[in-house]
């Protein structure tokens, strides 16, 4: 079987190009990777991207075996299935695995049981929920650290603030400083040298082991600070890592209890118990001056409780009216019949009030009261769900808003024991409901971008003089559209998740095992590890003729079982079969891949026809 591209080699098949689709194709033009899409349900919108690009676009299906051989799957380098149905990636990477063994195939999926047996046929699969969530928790807990791991030991990533002005090697010594960023505002200086000079009050981030850090003075990992009377651990206002004693703990507990039942209490259950005390009341007082026993007054207790006893109708025969004034008499029948109404009414109230919240509770209408420093996640997709988990999983009070009751991630939201909320997040109604106004952090995560800025807008309304103190986390597909809403709206924190995780993808596709994403202010960075190819560019390439964006953190070298050199100094030198460990932007870092492995073919010259269905 031929095709149109059947002649190309090294070119990348891209299939889909919903969702993280485009951005992956977009990495690829401009990383000057020649590619193939194939999407079987084109978008105008979108395939006027690819004639822009010059990438051409199969409106078929990919899986049928003709278009993938159109595609020129024989001479492709990498297969890539970014379909956003796990059922028609599945198929996809089946059929591309038995036409071609040796061709890598990454793949997007949701499914962890699925992509655990494609992982056995040589598969790479990748989540894009999984992938981009870890940015999102950290911009909500503000932790300022995030941990990474290379080989098998453990790092972290630290923001600290320059106490000094000072080089970084003064302050820092050997850390590995990644970032740097202006108190002033300029510009991020990526991948500093040691000896790059600072101010007092900028910004540093820097990569180390969690000893190295915490002898250099570098804030080490911590919780978030959380407000007492939450269900997980609590932390006091006062600083990270302290905690209130128990009877202040105990008291606050009690008080947001006591608050979450007073507003939860329905108004004719306060008329009901009150009508019902005031008869307790009434009634014991009366006892107490007329009841005689023995030609005695009973005492005040005796008196309450023949009261409760005639009420409850329980008569365990301790006192009777038998030998009383007929006055007396009457009253107790009277007592008697309001006792038994306002209790039955009461508990009837009382079983209603319970009831109709555990409904509430099930169709997620209910208010959240009594919570305070808790994260309010908004929308629950796929990202949503695994920014949810996470959050938990961190110690951290999590209530979720959805406005879809028949979202297939309730079940899994409630299991964790996460309350959900099904309602319109833009409306003010829908925020005060659950207690925006005490929330630690805001993350706006539906699939819609328009819906996410309308909500990230009405959040930053009703949040007022909090707004520059709580984290609101923006999820935003297209990342023109994210930096467009970072400078004109003042949203600090805009994630675009096709951003974060096509580098992932594509550098997959390539042979760049991409370990770990972070933000640095705008800038996503990523922590990549890469085998160096004998007789490659990297093979006996010095530390210091590396590109000034992009810094080795540690090497793993070929002799000696678990060696792993860290920090290498600016004369040490790559060899082949060495495992190096880079970070910097995702340019940079396919730069370096391309250096040590130079993609085998060009893209042809198209001719007029050969643009298959790419305006269809």
């Amino acid at each position: 079987m031929g095709g149109a591209y059947a002649g190309w080699r090294g070119h990348v098949i891209v299939c889909g190009l919903h969702g993280v689709g485009l951005r992956i194709v977009e990495l690829l033009n401009a990383s000057g990777v020649p590619a193939v899409v194939i999407d079987d349900h084109p978008d105008l919108r979108l395939a006027r991207n690819l004639i822009g690009w010059g990438i051409p676009h199969i409106a078929g299906s990919s899986r049928s075996p003709e278009t993938l051989a159109e595609a020129g799957l024989a001479g492709a380098g990498a297969v890539i299935c970014a379909q956003e149905d796990d059922l028609r990636t599945l198929e996809t990477a089946l059929l591309t695995r038995e036409l071609r063994a040796d061709v890598r195939v990454v793949v997007q999926l949701s499914n962890p049981a699925v992509g655990r047996a494609l992982s056995r046929i040589a598969v790479s699969v990748l989540d894009v929920a999984g992938l981009s969530a870890p940015s999102i928790v950290e911009a909500c807990l503000r932790t300022g650290v995030q941990e990474i791991r290379l080989a098998a030991e453990r790092f972290a990533a630290a923001r600290t603030v320059a106490p000094s002005s000072a080089t970084l090697r003064e302050l820092y010594g050997a850390l590995a400083p990644i970032a740097v960023r202006p108190g002033d505002g300029g510009d991020v200086v990526l991948c500093p040298g040691r000896d790059h000079r600072v101010a007092a009050g900028d910004g540093v981030t820097l990569i180390g082991t969690p000893d190295e850090l915490r002898v250099a003075g570098v804030t080490g990992p911590h919780q978030p600070q959380r407000a007492v009377g939450t269900r997980s651990s609590r932390r006091s206002p006062s600083g990270p890592g302290s905690r209130p004693s128990r009877p202040v703990r105990a008291v606050a507990y009690l008080r947001h209890l006591v608050v979450s039942l007073l507003n939860a209490v329905d108004r004719r259950l306060v008329i009901a118990l009150f009508a019902l005390f005031a008869v307790v009341i009434g009634s014991t007082m009366i006892l107490r001056l007329a009841y005689r026993l023995g030609g005695q007054h009973i005492p005040l207790l005796d008196a309450a409780y023949f009261t409760v006893e005639t009420v409850t109708t329980v008569g365990y025969g301790d006192f009777s009216f038998r030998n009383q004034s007929p006055w007396l008499m009457g009253g107790a029948i009277l007592l008697m019949l309001l006792g038994a109404l306002f209790v039955a009414v009461f508990f009837a109230m009382l079983t209603n009030m319970l009831v109709s919240r555990r409904i509430e509770e099930s169709l997620g209408r209910r208010r959240i009261t009594g919570l305070r420093g808790h994260v309010l996640v908004i929308g629950l997709g796929a990202v949503g769900m695994q920014a949810a988990s996470r959050l938990v999983a961190a110690g951290s009070d999590v209530v979720v808003v959805e406005k879809n009751d028949g979202n297939r991630h309730l079940s899994q939201a409630r299991a964790l024991g996460v309350p959900v909320v099904i309602a319109d997040a833009t409306l003010p109604e829908t925020l005060e409901s659950v207690s925006l106004a005490s929330a630690s952090a805001v993350a706006v995560l539906t699939s819609d971008d328009l819906a996410n800025l309308e909500t990230g807008l009405a959040v930053r309304d009703q949040l007022g003089a909090r707004w520059e103190h709580t984290p609101v986390v923006l999820r935003m597909f297209d990342p023109q559209l994210a930096r467009s809403v970072r400078h004109n709206f003042g949203f600090r924190n805009v994630r675009s998740t096709a951003a974060l995780a096509a580098p992932w993808f594509v550098g997959a596709a390539l042979g760049l095992d991409i370990l770990n994403t972070f933000y640095v202010g705008d800038e996503p960075l990523l922590v990549a590890r890469l085998k160096v190819t004998r007789g490659g560019g990297l093979d006996g390439l010095a530390m210091r003729d590396l590109d000034a964006r992009t810094r080795i953190l540690a090497i793993s070298r070929t002799f000696g079982q678990g060696y792993l050199e860290h920090p290498p100094r600016r004369g040490t030198r790559l060899r082949a079969g060495d495992e190096a460990y880079l970070i910097g932007p995702y340019e940079e870092l396919l730069a370096v891949l391309r250096r040590d492995r130079p993609t085998p073919g060009l893209r042809p010259p198209r001719s007029p026809d050969s643009s298959v269905a790419s305006s269809e």
